[in-house]
């Protein structure tokens, strides 16, 4: 049981949970201009772990099929036999609980928004059947990382964490357009839908980037919507030089930086807008 409950927190990337969590714990900071108490930290981590293995689980399940043809994907546990289905579902539903549990404990609201963050991160997987704005769902489903952490904390949804919300909505599309460059043409064979399959290279690459300019845009207006400091106005500049970055690591001719590209700047980029928050309340 306890390899196969590595297998599967290996399928999903659990480690890549560091995407969204820092930005969950930005909502919190700003939300309440200072610190957590140590109970909400902890419910809002749960919350967090739950709902993202959830998603990941069920889009695994999901794409099980579609998986198994994909010779980038073909050796994920489920096409390759390591796991069942009916164990990957026993996962999600733990998942799931734990998430529905969390918002319990966090606050009447957060509590009665659980289903409808589960039935977003569930819709998400079967969206590119049927429409390219898949990138856009998923953004939608990893946006509720701060405006959760920021019900959580504070009971209410407020226009700062809309935008919050909003600026990381664009940017999971942005680089979620830029992971998808990977399947272009396996996803033209198959007829599953995505930006590049239907724009091309060279548009995904410019959408990608107008959804990265307004994530930066939307951090940036916050800085007028709520009183924060210089620390947190540092911490933007730097995510701006990340993002920049990435994109000259991917070009219309040479994809071949991609990875470098999608984990390491997205990942450092929740972080930075993360630490400088912190140490804008702190200081």
């Amino acid at each position: 049981m306890l390899n196969r409950i590595r297998i599967i927190l290996e399928m999903i990337k659990f480690e890549h949970t560091i995407f969204a969590l820092p930005f969950a714990f930005t909502g919190a900071l700003l939300a309440l201009g200072g610190l957590p108490t140590g109970q909400q930290a902890f419910w809002i981590v749960m919350a967090m772990v739950g709902a993202r293995s959830a998603a990941m689980g069920f889009n695994r399940w999901a794409d099980r099929h579609i998986d198994a043809e994909n010779p980038r994907t073909r050796t994920r546990a489920l096409p390759a036999g390591l796991v069942t289905s009916g164990q990957v579902l026993l996962f999600i539903a733990v998942s799931a609980a734990v998430l529905v549990l969390a918002a319990y404990m966090l606050n009447p609201l957060a509590f009665a928004l659980s289903p409808v963050a589960l039935a977003i991160v569930f819709l998400y997987s079967y969206t590119k059947r049927f429409t390219f704005l898949s990138h856009a769902v998923l953004g939608l489903a990893i946006s509720g990382a701060p405006l959760g952490a920021w019900i959580a904390v504070t009971g209410r949804i407020e226009l700062p964490a809309l935008v919050l919300a909003l600026a990381v909505l664009f940017w999971l599309l942005g680089f979620d357009i830029l992971y998808a460059l990977q399947d272009l043409e396996f996803d033209r064979q198959k007829g599953l839908h995505s930006i590049p399959q239907r724009f091309g290279v060279r548009t995904s690459l410019r959408i990608a980037r107008s959804a990265h300019a307004l994530t930066m845009a939307g951090l940036t207006s916050l800085y007028v919507l709520l009183p924060v400091g210089m620390f947190y106005v540092i911490g933007v500049l730097i995510a701006l030089g990340l993002i920049v970055y990435e994109h000259t690591l991917v070009k219309e001719g040479d994809l071949s930086k991609l990875d470098l590209a999608f984990f390491n700047m997205n990942g450092w980029i929740s972080v930075t807008i993360f630490a400088f928050t912190l140490l804008d309340v702190l200081v």
